[in-house]
């Protein structure tokens, strides 16, 4: 479920951009917490999230990053709960 969330958190930020906890956890349905400790589980894997503070912060993937996950049909992103 976890590597599912985490997939699918990635690949908002890359298809959305910049998003706030709140829309994040509004869409994966977590706790805001939770999507927090999910960026931070992404940055240690190496992916460069940046976190923004403040009223009009948010978070995204830095240095243009795209994901190598485009080669997917539709049915094995629904298989991955990527939609």
């Amino acid at each position: 479920m976890r590597a599912s969330r985490l997939l699918q958190l990635l690949l908002l930020l890359q298809n959305r951009g910049r998003m706030n906890a709140a829309q994040l956890s509004a869409e994966l349905e977590v706790t805001r917490r939770t999507v927090l400790r999910d960026v931070d589980a992404l940055a240690e894997a190496g992916l460069p999230v940046v976190v923004h503070r403040g009223p009009r912060g948010g978070i995204e993937l830095g240095f243009n990053y795209r994901t190598r996950l485009s080669g997917l049909s539709r049915s094995e992103a629904e298989a991955l709960g990527v939609l």
